[in-house]
C-alpha cells in the first residue's frame, strides 16, 4: 500500500480512504444495475457494446 500511495502522491491514509470510496461506489453501482435488470430484464449484447463504446473500453467477451 505504501508503494501505491507513493505512486499516487498521497498518504497511505488518503490512499485507503480513496480505495474505500471506490469500493463503495462500485457496490452501489452494482446494486443499481441489479435493480435495473430485475425491473427491465438483462442487458442485451448490443446494450453492453454501446456502453463499452461510450466509456471507451472493450466490450465484455460475452457481448
Amino acid at each position: 500500500m505504501r508503494a501505491a500511495a507513493s505512486r499516487s502522491g498521497v498518504s497511505v491514509s488518503r490512499w485507503l480512504s480513496n480505495a474505500a470510496g471506490d469500493q463503495l461506489r462500485n457496490e452501489m453501482l452494482g446494486a443499481a444495475l441489479d435493480q435495473w435488470e430485475a425491473e427491465d430484464g438483462p442487458f442485451s449484447p448490443a446494450d453492453l457494446e454501446a456502453a463499452a463504446r461510450s466509456l471507451g473500453v472493450a466490450a465484455p467477451p460475452s457481448a
